[in-house]
């Protein structure tokens, strides 16, 4: 074999074993295009609908902890509520005509009771925050911006049942103060409900959202793996017919080398014998 017929054999092999190599690299990493090599507006709409693919998910990772996080304070006031109508209960048994001085104390320490109970209702905490005591504001980051959720102070002192100093303002000692405390307690089941409320549509939402962020995810998935993921069966067969064509290739470059090293000698000894009988002559 001559030096040309050499050098396209090792044509041949270089060329099968890069078929190899592509091969080989799409399998592995699961996609038609693992560099920009590839194909670089290919390689490049890929990495851009996966790096949308990441901030679709973290969003709905982040609205699913927000949500979890009002289904904690939600409880509360839900505890809140239940409590502000036992008070109230309370508040009318004490306005009974039929009760002692020695009832309205008893009755008076249940109050002081459900208040307490209030107080670590609005010490309700997720991940180490406290929610409910006036300082929380619940931020939703997402893809389309930020979401904030306002937290009331539903502490007796933010319901109004107690004063600065922390003194109930519910007082049984007569009919007057009974009928005060009363509309006090009205005033402040109608801001727990209000805050029941607030809390609920922004979970409502919350729930679409991540619908739609889930919905939105499926979506891209699916065309990045129709425009990107790998076809591993018919890779596997690109990759055993390059291997093939590889050892076909190096077998062709060893027996030209052999072929090569054969005419070589022959020409040496050729050109040996031919001095030889030059000298002889």
């Amino acid at each position: 074999m001559s030096i040309s017929g050499i050098n396209s054999s090792l044509n041949q092999l270089n060329r099968a074993q890069s078929m190899q190599s592509q091969s080989i690299q799409r399998i592995a990493a699961g996609s038609k295009h693992p560099s920009a090599a590839y194909g670089a507006s290919d390689y490049a709409i890929a990495r851009r609908m996966e790096y949308n693919l990441g901030g679709i998910r973290q969003s709905n990772v982040n609205t699913q902890n927000a949500n979890a996080m009002l289904n904690v304070a939600s409880g509360a006031v839900s505890n809140t509520i239940s409590s502000l109508s036992s008070l109230r209960e309370t508040l009318i048994n004490a306005a009974n005509g039929t009760n002692q001085s020695s009832d309205l104390s008893a009755l008076q320490e249940t109050v002081n009771q459900t208040l307490s109970q209030i107080n670590t209702n609005a010490q309700a905490a997720y991940n180490g925050q406290t929610l409910l005591d006036g300082s929380q504001t619940v931020t939703v980051a997402g893809i389309d911006g930020y979401d904030n959720v306002s937290l009331g102070n539903m502490s007796t002192a933010g319901l109004g049942l107690t004063d600065s100093q922390g003194n109930s303002n519910i007082n049984l000692t007569d009919q007057s103060s009974i009928s005060s405390a009363l509309t006090t307690v009205d005033n402040a089941l109608n801001a727990a409900l209000d805050q029941a409320t607030n809390i609920g549509a922004a979970q409502q939402g919350m729930d679409y959202q991540s619908a739609n962020y889930t919905t939105m995810e499926e979506n891209l998935q699916y065309s990045l793996s129709v425009s990107d993921d790998a076809d591993i069966a018919a890779e596997s067969v690109n990759n055993a017919s390059a291997n093939t064509q590889s050892q076909m290739a190096l077998f062709a470059v060893k027996q030209g080398l052999q072929n090569f090293s054969q005419q070589m000698l022959g020409t040496l000894n050729n050109h040996s014998r031919g001095a030889a009988y030059n000298m002889l002559g």
